[in-house]
């Protein structure tokens, strides 16, 4: 979730990008995924200038909220039924979702993770307490800030520069990591944790993150089934083209092979 920010500041955590209609069959050729002729680029130039964003800016949008998604889908939650890089609600961007409600910020979108800090505080076990009950709920927040931080790390692995405002994502994981934490500094350790947990799981699948933030620009808003066949589309055609180039790689071998001549 990307908070909105002023046009001039150029970095809001979930830009919106030019409206338009697309599948995850353009996907893998760079930005010509976001249109095909002259007519197509002025439009995405149009909207962009409406919104007065730039396409750099854009691209980081989509890329933050794709990061969220990933990992959604990594840890197996399954909870954002939506993602949107269109501007609404005070956010550039946001991840939507009824089981996501908890860790949505307020408005009307849902509760507040504070909120939901407040209720669960006096639940929680006290030193010398067995915490096996409450092991659901320590995982729960451990999976939650993961998932609240990796919008901000795939940026950081995929793009140059900082990322972009992302102050209420870090706010909700502060108050989610306090119903484990003491202190200050156990808090910002325990988030370097969940970041460096979301590097690893974003790692293996920054191709098809690339492709999909093409995909993500072009439909603007993407619901869960079209997430979910858009991530299969995607994954498979990478699969395809590295076994061609495999392929390749070993008609090459045996070609070699062929006209070597043992002395």
């Amino acid at each position: 979730m990307t908070e909105e920010i002023p046009a001039d500041d150029g970095n809001a955590e979930s830009a919106a990008s030019p409206a338009g209609s697309g599948t995850a069959a353009g996907v893998g050729d760079g930005n010509a995924g976001l249109g095909g002729g002259p007519e197509e680029v002025d439009e995405y130039d149009q909207l962009l200038a409406v919104l007065g964003r730039t396409e750099e800016h854009d691209q980081r949008v989509a890329i933050h909220e794709l990061g969220h998604v990933f990992v959604n889908r990594l840890i197996g939650n399954s909870s954002i039924s939506e993602v949107t890089i269109n501007p609404g609600d005070g956010f550039e961007g946001l991840c939507r979702g009824a089981r996501r409600a908890a860790f949505v910020s307020g408005g009307g979108r849902g509760v507040d993770a504070s909120d939901i800090r407040k209720v669960l505080q006096s639940l929680m076990p006290r030193e010398g307490e067995d915490r096996r009950a409450k092991a659901d709920v320590f995982q729960s927040v451990l999976d939650a800030v993961t998932e609240l931080m990796a919008g901000e790390v795939a940026e950081k692995m995929l793009l140059d520069g900082e990322p972009t405002s992302s102050g209420d994502d870090r706010r909700q994981a502060r108050e989610l990591a306090a119903l484990i934490c003491k202190t200050g500094p156990a808090t910002d350790r325990f988030i370097l944790l969940c970041e460096q947990q979301a590097y690893d799981l974003l790692s293996p699948y920054v191709g098809v993150l690339m492709s999909m933030q093409i995909v993500l620009r072009i439909q603007r808003t993407m619901s869960d089934e079209e997430i979910d066949r858009a991530i299969a589309t995607v994954v498979a055609r990478q699969a395809l083209a590295v076994e061609h180039i495999r392929r390749k790689q070993w008609q090459r071998i045996i070609a070699n092979a062929a006209v070597f001549k043992p002395e």
